[in-house]
């Protein structure tokens, strides 16, 4: 092993405490120019038995001031999680935001936390084994108005190719994304980026950020040959990262803290994949029994259909039987019409009505 693993957490902390890499860093990420960065304050209780939560760089950009919080550990619920501490870099600033005088009647007044100093949050994500099934380098989530992801999922305009209607939603939700009216456009400046490091050493995109996944995914490998970081030496910043990386990996207790770390990680692992294939177990059994009752429902359907049809070919063929039955009687009414035979008599023979008969009578004169 040439240097010490840039993704084990004592490493990772060791490299990003320098100000100067932390700010390259987040500038080759961000595409973006840092006017500057400053600490904040690396640990935070939210409850009395809660875990510390990071709370990272304070950072000046060309648009205005942002917290940018960087996150890189190994954890089986990275979604929840990351979220939780995402919303808790906005709700750790109310601490130190500044008070604003609200005037009350009665030449009253009142101090209240101006909420309109709080700054937006990009949390970043450095994800090191799971992609979460994402191809892509990077996956961002920031909050936008509901109609925009409506326009994605409804399906009536793109399958027609109404290009018209296409065209006149889009323009009206690019006036909903650019409304500022009371700072509206700052849930859009908070977000949620999720940086898989295998997806980008993989597509191997020629990105400002590839250079530091690539070095990353090197050392998490445990590359040797010192050639494979030629490369790297020749960036100032990245000769900085090299020479930390294999400073701290001979520090005393660095060897034990590796192989403790891979045993960690192995048994992460271990448990992640015990919960998939119960998962997919489940999962086959769910879908095994979805299938079952869809059958049995399918079958129970066909029953009631064919019963259905029973019915109503034996309604069909008792009102064919019927009818001819009353064909037969009619033709026998006629028979003893010619007889002279007396109402009475053919009602007892055919079973008519007297109406019936005086009909067929008043038909056998004409």
């Amino acid at each position: 092993m040439y240097l010490a693993p840039l993704n084990y957490d004592r490493y990772f902390k060791k490299v990003f405490s320098d100000l100067s890499i932390a700010k390259r860093f987040l500038e080759d990420f961000l595409d973006v120019e840092i006017q500057e960065i400053e600490f904040l304050p690396t640990k935070k209780l939210v409850t009395d038995d809660a875990q510390a939560v990071e709370f990272d760089f304070r950072c000046k950009l060309p648009d205005g001031n942002v917290i940018i919080e960087m996150q890189q550990w190994y954890k089986p619920d990275v979604v929840q999680r990351f979220y939780v501490y995402h919303a808790l870099s906005a709700a750790l600033q109310l601490e130190a935001l500044p008070k604003k005088i609200i005037p009350l009647p009665e030449n009253k007044s009142r101090e209240v936390k101006d909420y309109s100093e709080l700054l937006p949050t990009i949390t970043i994500i450095w994800m090191v084994h799971d992609n979460l099934k994402f191809t892509e380098d990077t996956v961002t989530y920031s909050l936008t108005p509901e109609y925009v992801t409506d326009f994605i999922i409804e399906s009536e305009p793109w399958a027609n190719k109404n290009y018209t209607l296409i065209n006149e939603k889009r323009e009206y939700l690019l006036k909903l994304l650019e409304k500022t009216d009371k700072n509206i456009d700052f849930l859009r400046k908070s977000k949620l980026i999720y940086a898989f490091q295998k997806n980008i050493v993989k597509n191997g995109n020629h990105k400002k950020y590839h250079n530091w996944f690539e070095l990353a995914e090197k050392t998490l490998k445990k590359i040797s040959d010192k050639f494979e970081y030629d490369k790297y030496l020749k960036d100032e910043i990245f000769s900085i990262v090299i020479r930390r990386l294999k400073k701290h990996l001979e520090e005393s207790g660095s060897v034990q803290y590796i192989q403790e770390y891979d045993e960690y990680v192995k048994g992460v692992q271990r448990f992640e994949s015990s919960i998939a294939k119960n998962y997919e177990k489940e999962l086959f059994i769910t879908k095994a029994r979805e299938e079952e009752a869809k059958r049995r429902e399918e079958e129970e359907r066909r029953q009631k259909e064919e019963a259905k049809r029973r019915e109503e070919e034996e309604r069909r063929q008792k009102e064919e039987a019927k009818a001819r039955e009353r064909e037969k009687s009619i033709k026998y009414a006629k028979l003893l019409i010619k007889t002279e035979a007396t109402d009475e008599e053919i009602i007892t023979e055919t079973g008519l009505s007297k109406e019936e008969i005086e009909k067929l009578r008043k038909e056998a004169r004409n």
